[in-house]
């Protein structure tokens, strides 16, 4: 059985993070989530650096990444992952309110796999995040990778 990795939900809007962890939560997947409230804090989690230097080694199923976010916006969190050989395997998924065609552009230019606008209204958010969820966690059949460290 393949081994479960987590989700990296990168969020700074605490109502847009509680809907996310709930919507999540409700679909019953089994993945951790783990939260990051900025963008240095998402690539301290895939570095293994700050704060996370000492947690297991291994990539997220997938990062769910907001576009405006304090310290590193995730435009520089996208485009670091993607030029990073290591990386660039680990699917992102833009989570954002924006709705301006140049984000939507730029994301794609950097390789985002998905552009998701966060709806508005609370039903469709909740049916986004959940339906995003069960398809990065569960049906997306990841590539074969190099082993890690520590594989045998």
């Amino acid at each position: 059985m393949p081994e479960l990795r987590p989700i990296l939900l990168v969020e700074d809007n605490p109502r847009d993070l509680e809907l996310t962890l709930t919507a999540l939560e409700k679909c019953q997947i089994a993945n951790d989530i783990v939260v990051a409230r900025d963008g240095a804090e998402a690539l301290d989690f895939l570095y293994l650096s700050g704060s996370h230097e000492g947690r297991e080694p291994g990539d997220p199923a997938v990062v769910l990444l907001d576009l405006k976010l304090p310290k590193v916006d995730g435009l520089e969190v996208l485009e670091k992952v993607k030029r990073d050989e290591t990386l660039r395997h680990v699917p992102v998924v833009m989570l954002t309110s924006s709705r301006e065609e140049q984000d939507l552009v730029k994301s794609y230019e950097l390789g985002v796999n998905a552009f998701v606008v966060k709806p508005v209204e609370f039903n469709q958010f909740f049916k986004a995040i959940q339906d995003l969820g069960v398809f990065w966690a569960l049906l997306n059949e990841p590539p074969p990778k190099l082993r890690q460290v520590g594989d045998t």
